[in-house]
């Protein structure tokens, strides 16, 4: 795969191991081991049953008739939304539990910002018998309150970041502490496709699924595989990655991927790293990042839980660098109204992070005849206090 990763770990400039010498026996471990066990057909029967009789996969591809008259295109929505848990998160969460158990893993950590890689986690973890300890951010847990609630129902142990801005930097920094501590025993279920090689590569191959699916059912509703354009919102970046991935060697199909502007890029209150941020390295991986001058990490900020994160991944570091795909960014506020008219044209309520990508079908001009893929990554429930406040329900 051309844009794929080197033996070394590496997507171009980007990715690597930059870790602790305490950790480096965890993810070497991994990193001998996730290619054996996911060409493992025992594996791979495993995985994908789980997918179709728990998660509900395939999950649909639906041609939002209503956006297409209003866009002048055709725009499909890949219905992530609709798995249960209610988002992509599922799909990697089912993928390492497996790898984790075949590694002989007693103990689950994992880190989460919205919450929806929390609750995946911890419905993985209910699932398989596996003891489950989620790391988030202090005001995380108090605006997303309902996730934290089901995580708490599927038994895992949530366990408040208070340092930093309390939020899914500060729960990452926590969860990379616990598992130094406990090097034997425990895996981290990484969110996203971040941190010390094998995670992004291992992340996008669980996610794949999403854009591996869409190819089928594009080709079936419309006679081709191939849409003008691949679209979907970016934090770290799991399910843009996974709605990209089996189209990047389809240079023809053009890749849209929305940060979170927060309050306007240059406000001091964003999260659009690819424009305010630098080369670095962030959370074990070679990267671009925001930081100040002296290679500090600047606290990033968007209303949305789950963008709220100061780096991507490399390998969407990459993309950007080599403009293989387009990176741009969407306000809180643009955010929320096209949040409200998804809700109101197409009756889906789309998480925050969804509406992102859904906001920037407002800059876009499309062909009469082009087909328009959108990632839509999360549902709603989870957002709707902030909704209801923004809004005033």
């Amino acid at each position: 795969m051309k844009y794929g990763v080197n033996e070394q770990g590496y997507y171009g400039d980007f990715g690597g191991a930059y870790i602790p010498e305490m950790l480096y026996p965890n993810v070497e471990e991994l990193r001998a081991e996730y290619i054996k066990i996911l060409s493992d057909p025992e594996f791979k029967a495993e995985f994908d049953q789980l997918l179709k009789d728990y998660v509900g996969r395939p999950s649909p591809l639906y041609h939002a008739k209503r956006y297409s008259e209003k866009y002048g295109a055709n725009i499909f929505f890949k219905r992530e939304d609709l798995n249960h848990t209610g988002s992509h998160k599922i799909n990697n969460a089912i993928g390492q539990i497996l790898l984790a158990k075949r590694l002989g893993k007693k103990r689950i950590i994992a880190e989460t910002g919205a919450g929806q890689h929390g609750v995946a986690t911890a419905t993985v973890c209910a699932l398989m018998g596996i003891e489950c300890i989620v790391y988030m951010g202090e005001i995380d847990m108090e605006r997303q309150a309902p996730n934290v609630a089901r995580m708490k129902m599927l038994g895992a142990t949530v366990v408040p970041a208070t340092s930093g801005s309390k939020t899914l930097k500060d729960a990452t920094n926590e969860a990379l502490r616990d598992w130094i501590g406990n090097p034997v025993d425990t895996h981290y279920i990484i969110g996203s496709v971040v941190g010390p090689y094998p995670y992004p590569d291992m992340v996008a191959r669980f996610q794949a699924i999403i854009s591996a699916e869409t190819k089928k059912q594009l080709l079936e509703q419309t006679g081709s595989e191939l849409p003008q354009y691949v679209m979907a919102c970016v934090g770290g970046g799991s399910n843009a990655m996974g709605m990209f991935y089996h189209f990047l060697d389809d240079e023809e199909v053009k890749l849209v991927a929305v940060e979170a502007a927060g309050k306007g890029v240059n406000s001091g209150h964003s999260a659009a790293t690819t424009f305010l941020g630098r080369e670095g390295v962030l959370h074990g991986s070679r990267t671009i990042l925001m930081q100040s001058d002296d290679g500090q990490v600047v606290e990033p900020y968007s209303i949305s839980a789950g963008l709220d994160y100061p780096g991507i991944g490399p390998q969407h570091a990459h993309l950007y660098k080599i403009n293989r795909a387009t990176y741009v960014s969407i306000t809180d506020d643009e955010a929320l109204n096209a949040g409200l008219l998804c809700s109101q044209m197409e009756g889906i309520i789309p998480a925050i992070e969804t509406a992102h990508a859904l906001a920037y079908l407002e800059k876009m001009t499309f062909q009469k005849n082009d087909n328009v893929v959108i990632c839509l990554s999360g549902r709603g429930d989870k957002d709707l206090s902030t909704y209801i406040k923004h809004f005033g329900f």
